[in-house]
């Protein structure tokens, strides 16, 4: 045996992540998908009540900077941690991340922008379409993300996969009709269909997008999760400020940047800044059509929480919706079939005890 030597710990300057046991990494994500159902389920409907709520309305522009903020707040305190406090190596590990490795970060524009567009597009939706039109209409992003998925990744679905994703679709579109044809149905005058229509469609193929590319980038780098997540959040925090100034600029001015925010709207900013955070982690350790689905289950979720806050009686149709989400997320779950190879010939016979290749 070979003789023991002392190693001695290297610290982590280079911003990659440590090797984590599979185990370990295994729990990491399922925690993270539980966590994001509860995010999910909770975020719409907080959205909704302070979008149409009596009152002075603040500015919707304003609160997606502040969540970019608070991301990126977040993110560098969390590198902080990783360099063990050291002031000093977080300025080397920023100085070479963003500047030497610059093209890395300029390809980070990429998702901020299209992240920062979906972000005022849900505002837009949410405040235009009842929550449960919203939130049946937003699970085309599944269907986005898959496909990106195929063209971008290069991932091949099984056919029980799309079936998959068709059962889901199925089951979340009659749980909120049937929810939305029993008395769940929230119309605030003003609303324009169309123009919630066009913006839940628009942001469901941005988030398609975004979200697999933002994983590639991910899993074709050895950088941490929160230095990317530092990338998104400086370009995001920037073109924030430049749709608020070009969207509601004048009136900021003149009423202020937290003009009307009140405790639920802060609930707002940081429900969807630890959303944006945990996506980060989700799309690092599993994949965006699993964070997909868990997206999916937590609508189900919402809506049992909206038969709580409103009234609403769950009937039937409703349990068998649920049965059919639960049915998808199974059918998902299952590996797929291995392709049958072709059968060989007596002259092309795999090497067994009694036929060995010789070389």
């Amino acid at each position: 045996m070979a003789a023991a030597t002392s190693v001695k710990p290297q610290e982590n300057t280079s911003g990659a992540e440590p090797a984590t046991p599979r185990m370990s990494v295994n729990r990491l994500k399922y925690v993270c998908l539980a966590v994001l159902v509860v995010q999910n389920a909770s975020v719409i409907l907080c959205i909704r009540y302070v979008r149409t709520v009596p009152g002075e309305r603040f500015f919707t522009s304003s609160a997606v900077v502040a969540v970019e903020v608070t991301k990126l707040i977040t993110c560098l305190v969390l590198l902080l941690g990783q360099q063990r406090g050291n002031v000093k190596q977080l300025g080397l590990l920023l100085y070479d991340g963003l500047f030497c490795q610059y093209t890395d970060t300029l390809k980070m524009a990429v998702p901020s922008l299209i992240y920062t567009l979906q972000n005022n597009l849900q505002y837009v939706a949410i405040s235009n379409l009842p929550a449960a039109t919203f939130q049946v209409l937003y699970q085309f992003k599944i269907l986005t993300t898959a496909l990106f998925s195929v063209v971008l990744l290069g991932r091949s679905l099984g056919r029980l996969q799309w079936v998959s994703l068709l059962v889901l679709f199925l089951g979340i579109g009659l749980v909120q009709v049937t929810q939305e044809g029993s008395g769940g149905r929230d119309v605030v005058e003003g609303q324009s269909y169309l123009t919630g229509l066009v913006a839940v469609f628009v942001s469901c193929v941005s988030s398609g997008f975004a979200g697999v590319y933002f994983e590639r980038m991910l899993k074709g780098s050895s950088a941490s999760v929160w230095l990317r997540n530092v990338q998104l959040g400086l370009f995001g925090t920037l073109l924030g400020l430049v749709a608020m100034w070009s969207k509601e600029g004048t009136a900021i001015v003149q009423k202020g940047f937290f003009h009307a925010y009140t405790p639920m709207v802060w609930v707002v900013v940081f429900n969807q800044a630890l959303g944006g955070l945990l996506v980060a982690l989700v799309v690092k350790y599993a994949d965006n059509i699993l964070k997909a689905f868990a997206t999916s289950i937590s609508i189900v979720l919402s809506t049992v929480a909206s038969v709580q806050l409103f009234g609403f009686a769950i009937d039937l149709p409703f349990a068998a919706g649920a049965a059919l989400v639960i049915l998808a997320v199974y059918m998902y779950s299952l590996p797929k079939a291995p392709t049958p190879s072709p059968r060989l010939g007596p002259s092309e016979q795999a090497p067994g005890p009694h036929n060995k290749s010789v070389i």
